[in-house]
């Protein structure tokens, strides 16, 4: 089997080496290079897909990775309110890594692999070309700002929550910090997400409307201050940013081309899911190509027809389940009515939903 993939995206690259890793030729076309330049951003990956990239895909060195054993997540009043804590005894329930380091080690990994290879994308006519080729059984693509996202995949359930994300890095004083804090408060989720006993990453997701413009940087730094929990601080990095939209594909394929990753979602970073649903699909994909190549069954487009029958509804249902828990506490704040405490707290003592909660967010729905 041959298979086109497009974009140089993370995404990207994990697909590649779970195809390369089956004997599958891959060649990958590539408009930018990367931008290693921003290493606020980190990926928080469930224990249950953490086992399966370090499994199926590559092997990732403990020392990538950040352990977390406990999530809190708290209601700002007008003190810090705690209103859930998920933990399980003797239990990792997800892992911290820092974007640039697993993409640097993927794109190591894949440049020593004889199955794949990397083409530039000159200009527009380059799409044309790809699509025309018939040596791709499969046309796999994973930008969403290119042509053929534009041309065929252009449909999709929109939302624009006029939010803006700024992540950066805290170092502080020398602490355990193997939990994760969530705090929802009226200008947004601030979430905090431990890479090191000394580094922690922060996302801010702040509504724009609020101030009528993006926050400066000394804003920033202001507002993780005034809600910083377990941190003696010493200084933040730079802040990056980016645009907050919920996006969800109505057509996932268009004859032998699959949409895939962002192409297909795009969900709040709040509960840090996105790329957990790219890992998910990612193995409706592997087990979907496995199975017709043990039954001796052609490996053609009919496997985006299987992969958007597995995964479509899964994905739809997750990520408006994501987009629900964020409308519920921005109304809750909103009108600073926090009936959602209350409430909360009675399910938080439910160790039945306590496990089920977790197990949402480790395996998805498909589980």
């Amino acid at each position: 089997m041959n298979i086109c993939l497009i974009g140089n995206s993370l995404t990207s690259l994990v697909l590649a080496k779970s195809l390369v890793n089956k004997k599958i030729k891959v060649t990958m076309y590539y408009k930018n290079k990367y931008h290693r330049g921003d290493n606020t951003r980190t990926i928080g990956i469930s224990s249950n897909n953490t086992e399966f990239i370090q499994n199926e895909i590559i092997k990732i060195n403990k020392s990538l990775l950040w352990s977390i054993n406990q999530i809190e997540i708290y209601n700002k009043n007008e003190d810090n309110n705690k209103i859930l804590n998920f933990s399980e005894p003797n239990k990792k329930l997800f892992f911290i890594i820092k974007n640039d380091k697993f993409y640097q080690l993927l794109h190591q990994s894949l440049g020593k692999n004889n199955y794949f290879k990397k083409i530039a994308i000159k200009n527009f006519k380059t799409y044309n070309k790809i699509i025309k080729n018939s040596d791709y059984d499969l046309i796999i693509n994973c930008d969403s700002k290119n042509k053929i996202s534009k041309k065929y995949f252009n449909k999709k359930v929109y939302k624009d929550y006029n939010s803006t994300a700024y992540t950066a890095v805290i170092n502080h004083e020398k602490i355990k910090n193997k939990k994760a804090v969530q705090v929802f408060t009226k200008y947004g989720p601030i979430a905090f997400l431990p890479i090191s006993e000394k580094q922690t990453s922060v996302v801010c997701s702040i509504k724009n409307n609020f101030k009528k413009k993006r926050f400066t940087e000394k804003e920033c730094e202001k507002f993780i201050l005034s809600h910083n929990i377990d941190y003696k601080i010493k200084n933040i990095t730079k802040f990056n940013t980016f645009k907050l939209e919920f996006k969800i594909s109505k057509n996932y394929f268009f004859n032998k081309i699959l949409a895939f990753g962002e192409v297909l979602h795009q969900i709040h970073p709040l509960a840090g899911q996105g790329f957990n649903m790219t890992i998910r699909d990612t193995k409706i994909l592997l087990d979907i190509i496995k199975h017709k190549k043990s039954l001796g069954l052609q490996l053609d487009q009919t496997i985006n027809e299987d992969f958007e029958k597995k995964s479509k509804h899964l994905n739809f249902i997750f990520s408006s389940g994501i987009d629900f828990i964020l409308e519920f506490f921005s109304f809750d704040n909103y009108y600073l009515k926090y009936y959602s405490n209350i409430i909360l707290k009675k399910l938080n003592k439910n160790k039945l939903l306590n496990k089920i909660f977790i197990n949402f967010a480790n395996r998805g729905i498909s589980s």
